[in-house]
């Protein structure tokens, strides 16, 4: 005889919302200060964009603060947050696969990795939205 494993759906929870809220906020940080950085140094990040191979350094370096710096400001917010957050993540497999795929490099590798389970985080986010304290929600 086999088991029949069935699924209930509960209402979110004070706790999960508040998960949800905090789990935005701790993806979105790394993406708020990688495109501030790219801000503060327009030179030295379309250079390293250049040093990558990339087509249309100037134009990539555009998109990749836009993505990092309004898209984590968006997610923060709960703003649009499935698609955002799953344009994050098509954003992070995309830089992983341009700036780090010698995964013969211990940093690269790590890098790289570090990419896929911040797509993956992203995904469930645009899986299961913002919670209740998104203004997806209002």
């Amino acid at each position: 005889m086999t088991a029949i494993a069935i699924e209930t759906r509960r209402a979110p929870s004070a706790t999960s919302d508040l998960l949800a809220a905090a789990g935005r906020v701790l993806l979105a940080a790394i993406f708020v200060l990688s495109g501030v950085s790219k801000l503060a140094d327009p030179t030295g990040t379309i250079a390293y964009i250049t040093s990558a191979g990339l087509p249309a350094p100037s134009l990539a370096y555009g998109v990749a603060v836009a993505v990092e710096l309004v898209g984590g400001l968006l997610l923060i917010a709960g703003i649009r947050t499935r698609i955002v957050a799953s344009a994050i993540a098509v954003f992070s497999l995309a830089a992983a696969f341009g700036f780090h795929a010698n995964l013969a490099d211990q940093n690269q590798f790590i890098h790289f990795f570090k990419n896929v389970a911040l797509a993956g985080g992203l995904l469930q986010v645009a899986a299961f939205g913002s919670g209740r304290f998104g203004f997806d929600r209002r």
